[in-house]
């Protein structure tokens, strides 16, 4: 699974042959959510309140990115939240 990026110990990753809706998987220590890109909402797994928060605020920046990358399958670091 191709590391997007990766902040204040989060691990960002897309995976092209997983299955819709297109998501992101976050990975914080031994948490791991899956994202909608689309809504910017926990689908599956969890993270603690304040990693969700800093993942869903990076999201937001690159989301328009992150949804180009899982539909044309073209993978591409994204920068951190700063």
């Amino acid at each position: 699974m191709p590391e997007v990026t990766r902040f204040y110990g989060i691990t960002i990753k897309v995976f092209f042959g997983d299955h819709p809706p297109p998501h992101f998987h976050a990975i914080y220590g031994e948490f791991n959510a899956l994202i909608s890109i689309e809504s910017l909402e926990i689908i599956e797994g969890d993270l603690p309140s304040r990693a969700e928060k800093l993942v869903i605020e990076w999201a937001k920046l690159y989301q328009n990115e992150l949804l180009n990358m899982w539909n044309t399958q073209d993978f591409c670091k994204l920068p951190p939240l700063k």
